[in-house]
């Protein structure tokens, strides 16, 4: 399921859920946006989805030292 959304305000509650070798798309991730410390992240964010509702979500994305946030998706609503 693909969803459209604009974030809203901060991410809080962030926790790393992987690093570098344990993560199952790192060579993708070094490949398409280089970096060589990636880290797989997830937060809860309100977000906008395209119908402009808005909604707390849990958040999950890569992100890596110099390169910022890549690959931002929706794992779940929470309200």
């Amino acid at each position: 399921m693909s969803y459209h959304f604009e974030l809203i305000g901060e991410i809080t509650n962030i926790e790393i859920i992987a690093v570098n070798l344990s993560i199952r798309e790192l060579k993708r991730l070094k490949d398409e946006f280089k970096g060589r410390r990636w880290r797989k992240l997830k937060g809860i964010g309100f977000v906008k989805f395209s119908n402009k509702e808005i909604r707390q979500v849990e958040l999950h994305w890569y992100e890596a030292h110099g390169i910022g946030r890549r690959k931002m998706k929706i794992k779940r609503v929470l309200d």
